[in-house]
């Protein structure tokens, strides 16, 4: 048995069948490529589901109400909503609801900018600034305890790897072309 296939076979074993996700799409044949960049989806997937689910069980709440209230939580003077909005890749329309949801709950506020009365500045409440710093406490030791077992060594690594490769990512991005748009086929005529 070759080194991948067996590694894909110690791999499936230590997971099983039912938790090997989105790796499971890759073949022993795809190029290397395609395996790490399945990898690290199924890594990125399997942290963020179990993270969605202690925010739901633990303060009932989602990770999308959790990465606002940190963005808020990082810009003391608040944020225009749509700073907010680019900040956590989402589309105004979804800033609005979330807005108006923590508004309702005590969590955030929304005033005019006053150097631009088109715009809104959000922030947090006292309320919502000590729920987050409660739940950002936990968040954190949820994730120390998932990457309790990985040394030290081995977690900077992978960092400094990942930090690499967005780099190298944002420079292809620069230069690559824009794939261009498939033509459509028209349909014959009778």
């Amino acid at each position: 048995m070759k080194t991948s296939q067996a590694e894909h076979f110690r791999l499936v074993q230590s997971l099983g069948e039912e938790h090997i996700g989105l790796e499971a799409r890759a073949q022993m044949g795809d190029h290397l490529d395609t395996r790490v960049w399945l990898r690290l989806l199924a890594c990125s997937t399997q942290i963020e589901q179990h993270i969605r689910q202690l925010l739901r069980v633990h303060f009932a709440t989602s990770l999308p109400r959790f990465d606002y209230l940190a963005q808020l939580d990082r810009h003391v003077d608040g944020l225009r909503m749509s700073i907010l909005s680019r900040n956590l890749m989402v589309t105004g329309g979804n800033v609005t609801g979330l807005t108006d949801q923590l508004v309702k709950d005590g969590l955030v506020r929304r005033t005019e900018d006053p150097d631009d009365r088109r715009s809104w500045l959000v922030s947090l409440t006292k309320k919502g600034r000590a729920e987050f710093a409660a739940m950002a406490a936990e968040h954190e030791r949820w994730l120390m305890e998932m990457f309790a077992e990985v040394p030290q060594a081995s977690k900077e690594a992978l960092y400094e790897h990942l930090g690499r490769l967005r780099v190298h990512l944002a420079q292809y991005q620069a230069v690559a072309e824009p794939p261009a748009a498939p033509k459509k086929k028209r349909a014959a005529s009778r």
